[in-house]
């Protein structure tokens, strides 16, 4: 039982990891043992945390631009040749987009679902032979995806592409975890609530007061929140998980 939540020795690439929920992730594996790479676009950012988080445990950084199908490719291959599996992929990296209807640019379409939605796919299916090459039936290699309560419920706020993408990650979660579950691959999604993170930081700066209210547990979410879902199902205790959405938002989008 003592290890029924260890992911110690494990690999894992968290993309978007070097700031907000991608970082609150890549943090607790860290801390959990496990050895983590995480990609950003910001190299500089990106080597800054993961020097930070290696006084820990060991982290190691990528640049990769997930948008494109050529960046998944590229950050998949630069981990191939330094790693013989992958035990676990946190597709994380996203794109926020706000406006008035009237206003709402198709270019945002473009950046947003490019990267949050196909970027999932690109890069799932670029880590494949190494997720593969990690699976076994008591102990599958693991997908994460980070989605959003606002795939889950309708926002507030004018994010047209945004809820769009979530919704549909989570719909394409669903869709890898059955076709992946034979090879011994579960695929989950997460859908966090607010947390305090730079896309968040605005809207959290305005309306706290307001969303702390609309939450039943009455506050926003933490880091070890995040650290703690991921890592479990990263670990045994979720080996029997797939095709699952959970939310993590202090009950806001299956309550209000």
């Amino acid at each position: 039982m003592k290890d029924l939540f260890s992911i110690a020795g494990k690999v894992a690439l968290v993309t978007g990891g070097a700031r907000g929920i991608g970082l609150m992730i890549a943090r607790g594996f860290v801390d959990a043992g496990a050895k983590v790479y995480i990609a950003s676009r910001k190299r500089e950012e990106c080597e800054r945390v993961a020097a930070e988080l290696s006084r820990q445990g060991e982290c190691i950084a990528f640049s990769a631009d997930l948008g494109t199908e050529r960046g998944c490719r590229g950050l998949a291959d630069a981990l191939a040749d330094r790693e013989g599996a992958l035990h676990v992929l946190v597709n994380n990296s996203g794109a926020n987009w706000g406006a008035p209807i009237s206003e709402y640019p198709d270019a945002a379409f473009d950046k947003v679902m490019n990267l949050n939605l196909k970027g999932v796919f690109h890069l799932t299916r670029f880590c494949l032979p190494l997720l593969e090459k990690a699976a076994q039936a008591a102990d599958p290699a693991r997908v994460i995806n980070i989605g959003s309560i606002d795939g889950l419920h309708v926002p507030t706020f004018e994010t047209y592409a945004y809820s769009a993408s979530k919704a549909a990650v989570h719909h394409l979660t669903r869709v890898l975890a059955r076709q992946l579950g034979p090879r011994h691959i579960t695929v989950n999604a997460v859908a966090p609530g607010p947390f305090q993170s730079k896309m968040m930081a605005d809207t959290l700066e305005r309306f706290r007061e307001v969303i702390v209210r609309s939450c039943p547990l009455r506050r926003i979410g933490e880091p070890d929140d995040m650290a703690g879902v991921a890592i479990y199902l990263a670990s045994r205790a979720g080996s029997y998980v797939t095709g699952a959405v959970i939310p993590v938002d202090g009950g806001i989008a299956t309550t209000v």
